[in-house]
């Protein structure tokens, strides 16, 4: 299936091997997941989904096979799995572009814990799929390896859409490119039906207690020059770089917030005394 995706030979789209729609009070446990076309486990539009001691695998190289990826639902726990997939190990969405706007159904009371993995992409993201809004997302206890991103959240100008109340924290990565990236220019568009001027909003994200060996550039944040990122902690961080090469510096622009105890020092707009609230208060 790859080498066909790879050569854009494909007359037919890939489905997700299990998608759960309009649906509520559901347990997925105790099941391997092993060589889905396309994202293995996608709840849509559900609420109360209970998710764990689950095994999804997927080749390294398998385009799109996220592991599990809440979308536009409510009241979702993911817990005690092991994810090895071609993608996000978990990516919380909640609608693309002026579709997801008008639905308008946000992602929202995610909790995420015990999650081991691999990925050439991000072990946990936000997006960049975010238009119906993503809020009260918690992560902890995480532990990734031999992956391009650890922690991702991504958006883009015509998604709309609020991400808010955003906290990860014992976060354990290894052998990863970026450590840690909160971008607003990630992710194309379905058609150019959508509007440019729909601009997301990221506020009151936490990051903290973060320990990373290995990592090649420890972090950016990139806000949209008209909707700055706001509210940003950083807390607690020790992001080492691969050892006889070092770590690239942090890079951010038009983002706000502050950093507490974070290797290497983050870029300036993290850092100024008038930001330190962030970390106490990051909503």
């Amino acid at each position: 299936m790859v080498e066909y995706v790879e050569a854009k030979t494909l007359k037919f789209t890939r489905p997700n091997l299990i998608e759960l729609m309009n649906s509520k009070n559901i347990i997925i446990s105790n099941v391997i997941f092993q060589n889905s076309p396309f994202w293995n486990i996608h709840p849509v539009y559900c609420s109360n989904v209970v998710i764990r001691y689950v095994t999804i695998l997927a080749p390294y190289d398998s385009p799109n096979t996220d592991g599990i990826d809440p979308d536009s639902s409510s009241q979702v726990c993911i817990e005690d799995s092991y994810i090895a997939t071609g993608d996000d190990l978990v990516a919380v969405k909640s609608g693309w572009d002026e579709y997801g706007i008008q639905y308008g159904r946000k992602s929202s009371g995610i909790t995420i814990r015990r999650v081991t993995g691999s990925s050439p992409f991000a072990g946990i993201a936000i997006g960049s799929e975010t238009s119906g809004g993503v809020e009260n997302v918690f992560a902890e206890h995480i532990n990734i390896f031999n992956t391009g991103i650890g922690i991702h959240v991504k958006t883009n100008s015509g998604r709309g859409g609020t991400i808010r109340n955003i906290t990860m924290s014992n976060v354990y990565m290894e052998n990863v490119r970026t450590g840690i990236r909160i971008l607003g220019d990630v992710g194309d568009h379905p058609d150019n039906g959508y509007n440019a001027n729909a601009l997301p909003v990221v506020k009151g994200v936490t990051l903290k207690n973060i320990w990373g060996v290995n990592v090649q550039q420890p972090g950016m944040i990139h806000g949209i020059k008209d909707s700055p990122f706001r509210g940003i902690c950083l807390s607690s961080i020790n992001l080492h770089g691969v050892p006889g090469k070092g770590g690239g510096p942090w890079k951010c622009s038009d983002v706000s917030g502050s950093a507490l105890q974070v290797v290497p020092w983050p870029c300036a707009e993290l850092t100024s005394p008038h930001g330190v609230g962030s970390c106490s208060n990051s909503i």
